[in-house]
């Protein structure tokens, strides 16, 4: 079965981060997200992000724009340009690839389950050959 994304209202995005990375992480967690962008691709400067739902219980954010991101990724050496939309799947698994190694047990487990249902969303994705590329 297809995994699908639904955009969350600007109603429920105040209940979103506290739901996804836990009230005590939010910010730490939303801050990593804006500076893994900034540190994966010189185009990002800011702005707007969507957050999404999937329909397996995962979720991602994307930048809020038509524009396209030059990628890099150091540890990897991968180079390629993506949709914003690709481009929010990859700095959120950057970033639920980092929060796996946090000392809380049930969150570490939290992150890593989140991780693999983004990782299944991504296999569908237009631009899944440039996502799994990137997170190699």
């Amino acid at each position: 079965m297809k995994i699908t994304r639904n955009e969350v209202p600007p109603t429920a995005r105040l209940a979103f981060l506290p739901k996804f990375f836990e009230a005590r992480l939010m910010m730490r967690a939303e801050a990593m997200v804006y500076d893994q962008a900034g540190i994966m691709s010189a185009d990002y400067n800011g702005g707007l992000w969507t957050f999404y739902t999937l329909s397996n219980g995962g979720f991602y954010l994307a930048p809020e724009t038509d524009k396209r991101f030059t990628v890099y990724v150091p540890g990897n050496d991968y180079e390629g340009e993506v949709s914003a939309d690709a481009f929010g799947v990859i700095v959120t698994l950057f970033v639920l690839g980092s929060l796996v190694w946090i000392d809380d047990e049930a969150l570490r487990e939290k992150f890593s389950d989140h991780y693999h249902q983004l990782r299944d969303y991504a296999k569908d994705h237009d631009e899944a050959g440039a996502i799994f590329r990137a997170i190699d």
